[in-house]
């Protein structure tokens, strides 16, 4: 008998795409189905953990000047 989960279409840039690959890659329970270049299907349950580790792997990539004084 088909089970089915519950998913969340993601759309976003192909990079931020690749971002949840990368995560998903770690833990192997995120990505349900790649859809194309821009969207991704992803479990409804995970959806705030995606956020949270795409906003901690975002920030590392920001410029802060003030970090250099």
């Amino acid at each position: 008998m088909p089970s089915a989960i519950k998913g969340v279409m993601v759309q976003c840039d192909p990079s931020i795409k690749a971002l949840i690959l990368k995560i998903d890659s770690e833990r192997h329970d995120i990505v349900i189905e790649e859809l194309d270049e821009t969207h991704l299907v992803i479990d409804s349950n995970k959806v705030q953990a995606v956020k949270n580790e795409l906003n901690r792997l975002l920030s590392k990539n920001i410029y802060n000047p003030f970090d250099e004084q």
